[in-house]
């Protein structure tokens, strides 16, 4: 198989497991009350946040084994067949009698960790390709995008059919996720012979790696925000059935999807900075403009805006990862990339939850972007230090 049919091929993994996972988020509420759960807010947050802990708590542990094997195939293709698993034992948990949401949320840390090892095995694949970082990560910025693009509406139909109808059709889309990998050629360096610690060493060897990782944390929050909370406050304060919720989110994640490829060949030519820069500067006050939004139809104006500022970011971000490391270190540097970005979304989910619960939705949507802000004005500095040239890679 050719590398541009590789590309193709790994960036439709990404597709689907993010298709798989977002198709649960427009009516996470209803989800959980059909899992047990007595409190829908606290109960939503929790069950996003299970899945997010195990992704920060598994991408660094799966990457530094495939850099210290040299293998990313078997690891994908076996997270994708537990997570497929695993998806289906909580579709049937509500028919199952009395099951304690305590084991709901285990089983779904356990989901989480599974789907981490082929969620950020993938992208590293991708990473191991030639022809040029950005139109790479392009690839799986467009995946990202679409699948969560796509995820959320169909997610909203599936809804309408049952509460857990997603649960099974993730459980599904995980299989044709094990299929797909299992085509590809696996690219990756030779290993390091199982020495985990000198794979993880390559991180702290590198760091200016913290940069990108400080604008994936900053990306990912606005993510888990509009998972949990704008999920919860788009279905309250204008009344949208998860359909409707559905379509909403989409408004952002279309965009995001749609120019991540030409953005991400953009930054091939004009380098990492420029776009990261300006993305970075808006982005936080486009979220608060969401929240302050007094129709659905301005709020979904803004939920676009919010989506192409996104995509300017992503792909140039993701790449400046890939400029940063060599060939051995790649996993072991996009599982940090991922942990990072996952810390992020579960920073989203937490803080926007309590914040949301406590003060209210505006306050919420206040925090978000004001922290997208904050975080971004510590970063630039040290991004603009590194004098990155128009290919991308630091000036040493």
């Amino acid at each position: 198989m050719s590398e541009r049919r590789e590309r193709i091929v790994l960036a439709a993994v990404v597709f689907v497991v993010l298709l798989a996972q977002v198709l649960l988020y427009p009516g996470i509420d209803t989800l959980v009350v059909a899992l047990g759960a007595g409190f829908v807010l606290d109960a939503s947050m929790w069950f996003l946040a299970a899945e997010f802990a195990a992704f920060v708590a598994f991408a660094g542990v799966w990457g530094a084994v495939s850099d210290a094997t040299g293998r990313r195939v078997p690891f994908i293709v076996g997270g994708a067949l537990v997570g497929s698993g695993l998806y289906a034992v909580l579709a049937i948990l509500p028919s199952a009698g009395n099951v304690s949401f305590g084991t709901v949320l285990l089983l779904r840390a356990l989901q989480g960790a599974a789907t981490i090892a082929a969620f950020s095995l993938s992208m590293t694949m991708l990473m191991d390709l030639s022809g040029g970082h950005g139109k790479n990560m392009g690839a799986a910025g467009i995946a990202i995008g679409s699948g969560t693009a796509l995820g959320a509406p169909l997610g909203g139909q599936l809804y309408g059919v049952s509460p857990t109808l997603p649960l099974s059709v993730a459980s599904g889309l995980f299989l044709v996720v094990a299929l797909l990998a299992a085509l590809v050629t696996d690219r990756a360096p030779a290993g390091d012979g199982g020495r985990l610690r000198r794979a993880l060493g390559r991180l702290s060897e590198t760091p200016a790696l913290s940069i990108p990782y400080a604008f994936g944390f900053i990306d990912r929050l606005t993510a888990g925000f509009f998972a949990l909370v704008g999920t919860l406050y788009f279905r309250e304060a204008f009344g949208l059935s998860p359909a409707e919720t559905g379509l909403v989110l989409a408004l952002f994640f279309a965009p995001f999807a749609l120019l991540q490829y030409p953005f991400g060949v953009l930054s091939d030519s004009v380098g990492r900075t420029a776009p990261i820069v300006a993305g970075s500067a808006l982005y936080g006050l486009a979220v608060v403009g969401v929240g302050l939004a007094p129709t659905v139809e301005l709020a979904g104006a803004g939920m676009v805006v919010v989506g192409v500022i996104g995509a300017l970011m992503a792909p140039a971000t993701m790449a400046l990862v890939t400029d940063l490391v060599g060939e051995r270190g790649r996993a072991t540097a996009m599982a940090g990339f991922n942990a990072a970005g996952s810390l992020g979304f579960l920073a989203g989910i937490l803080v926007g939850g309590f914040v949301a619960g406590e003060f209210g939705y505006l306050a919420a949507f206040a925090v978000a972007g004001g922290g997208e802000v904050a975080l971004a004005l510590v970063a630039l500095p040290r991004l603009l230090a590194l004098e990155l040239p128009a290919d991308g890679r630091p000036v040493e």
